[in-house]
C-alpha cells in the first residue's frame, strides 16, 4: 500500500490510486498517484519515485468514476495509465465491494448470439474490462474443468467446450458474481426457462451442458478463472483462416455501450473467428495508422491518434461468408 501524500489529506472527498504508465522510449514503467474529484470532475498526479506534483489539480471531463477500477487503463493527456492498487484504505474501503469481477464465459453454443448476449451484459450495469475469443483444446478445456474431474458429465463437458470457440470475459460491478449469475439463470436451460425465462440460459441454452453462459461461483474461483484466460499467453488461440479482414470498434462506440449492437450486425452476414478487447499506445496506435500518414491533413491524423488512444478498442476478425459489401460501408454507422 502506497502512503498517501500528506498534503491531500485534508481535501474534499476523492478517491486515489496507483498508476504506472510505460514510458515507451526508455522502458520505465513510473508510479504515479492519481486523485480524482468525482463531484467536480478533477484529477491531480504525484510523481510517487520523486515525490512531487505531477499534474496540479484541473478538471479533467474524459475520465469519470466508473471508469476507475482495479486493472483498468486510462488516457490522461495521451499516456495511458493502468490503475494497479487502491492508494489509501479510503478508497478501498468505498470501492472495493462496488469493483468486484467476475469471468463471464459465453460457449460454443451461444456463439452465434454473441452480439444480443454482450447487448444484455451492458444494459444490465457490467462494465465490459476484458474480452477475447479463444479456441480452447482438449488440455486447456480439461484444466479450466479440472475441478469437476471424475464426475459423471466432465468428458462430454470438456469436448463440447474444446469443439468451438468460447468468448471470455471480465465483468466488474457490485456483487458482480451474483448478479452474472442471476441473469445468466439455473445451470439446466430447462429449469432455467420454467423458472427464469428472462435469463441467458432460458433464452439460449439447450441443456445442463450447453447452457450457454459459465460465470464464476466464488471470488476465489473467479480470481483462478481470470488468470487463466487473461494471464496466460495462448491459452485458446484462434486460427483466423482466410478471407478474414478487420474491424475496429474504436473507443468512443465501446464507451457508448455499442459493442453488443455492432457484433450482432456483423454476424447477420460474417462468422467471427476472433476478437480481443484492448488498449493502444501512441507508438503503437501511430504505427497501425502509419498508411493514413500523408493521405489524410496533420490534423485529421492527430485526431485519428487521439482517438484511438482515448480508451479500450475491441478488434475483430471477420469471416466473409458470401459476396457482399465491406465492412466499411455496412457498418459505417457507429
Amino acid at each position: 500500500m502506497v502512503r498517501l501524500h500528506s498534503r491531500f489529506l485534508d481535501e474534499d472527498q476523492r478517491y486515489a490510486f496507483v498508476v504506472e504508465w510505460l514510458d515507451a522510449n526508455s522502458g520505465i514503467t513510473w508510479k504515479y498517484q492519481l486523485l480524482h474529484f468525482p463531484e467536480s470532475k478533477e484529477i491531480e498526479m504525484y510523481d510517487l519515485k520523486n515525490r512531487k506534483t505531477f499534474l496540479k489539480r484541473c478538471r479533467y471531463d474524459n475520465i469519470t468514476a466508473d471508469m476507475l477500477y482495479i486493472g483498468a487503463v486510462v488516457t490522461v493527456y495521451s499516456r495511458q495509465l493502468k490503475l494497479v492498487d487502491y492508494a489509501d484504505e479510503f478508497t478501498r474501503r468505498c470501492l472495493s465491494n462496488r469493483q468486484e469481477r467476475t469471468l463471464a464465459m459465453i460457449k460454443p453454443d451461444a456463439i452465434q448470439y454473441l452480439g444480443q448476449i454482450v447487448d444484455a451484459i451492458l444494459q444490465s450495469g457490467f462494465i465490459l474490462s476484458k474480452m477475447k475469443m479463444c479456441k480452447l483444446s482438449l488440455g486447456e478445456a480439461q484444466q479450466f474443468y479440472a475441478v469437476h474431474q471424475g464426475k459423471p458429465f466432465y468428458d462430454k463437458l470438456t469436448h463440447f467446450m474444446s469443439a468451438g470457440r468460447i468468448v471470455a470475459m471480465e465483468l466488474v460491478r457490485d456483487g458482480a458474481i451474483t448478479n452474472w449469475r442471476a441473469l445468466i439463470g439455473p445451470t439446466d436451460s430447462n429449469k432455467a426457462r420454467a423458472e427464469a425465462p428472462q435469463s441467458l440460459r432460458a433464452q439460449f441454452g439447450t441443456d445442463g451442458s450447453q447452457n450457454a453462459c459459465h460465470g464464476s461461483d466464488a471470488p476465489e474461483t473467479a480470481a483462478a478463472e481470470l488468470s487463466f484466460f487473461f494471464e496466460q499467453p495462448g491459452v485458446g488461440k484462434c486460427d483466423l483462416g482466410s478471407n478474414t479482414t478487420l474491424c475496429l470498434v474504436k473507443p468512443h462506440a465501446v464507451k457508448s455501450g455499442l459493442i453488443g449492437q455492432i457484433i450482432t450486425k456483423i454476424q447477420q452476414a460474417y462468422v467471427i473467428t476472433a476478437l480481443q478487447m484492448f488498449s493502444l499506445d501512441a507508438v503503437n496506435a501511430s504505427e497501425f495508422l502509419e498508411v493514413y500518414k500523408g493521405v489524410v491533413p496533420p490534423g485529421e491524423f492527430g485526431s485519428m491518434l487521439d482517438e484511438l488512444t482515448s480508451g479500450q478498442l475491441l478488434f475483430i476478425h471477420p469471416l466473409r461468408i458470401e459476396c457482399m459489401s465491406s465492412p466499411r460501408v455496412r457498418y459505417g454507422q457507429f
